[in-house]
């Protein structure tokens, strides 16, 4: 059993760094192009993916990943 909370605490510390390396490379490319001026045109470009992303999201969230998505129920969408 000590080996295998051994080998969890691992694979936390090892997803946890991996989300601190992301996000200092994410803050250094933003950085960037701020001192370059093109911020606003790199937040107008990726605007439209990330409202997709969160879209998709919602529907994972909700469970409309499958046929059964979108409101209809176990009735088949009759209310």
């Amino acid at each position: 059993m000590e080996t295998y909370l051994d080998l969890m605490l691992l694979r936390f510390g090892i997803v946890a760094a991996g989300l601190v390396v992301l996000a200092l490379v994410l803050f250094a490319v933003a950085l960037g192009l701020k001192r370059r001026g093109r911020l606003e045109d790199a937040r107008r470009l990726a605007e439209p993916a990330v409202r997709a992303a969160g879209r998709a999201l919602a529907r994972r969230v909700q469970g409309g990943a499958g046929g059964a998505g979108r409101g209809r129920g176990r009735d088949g969408g009759r209310w």
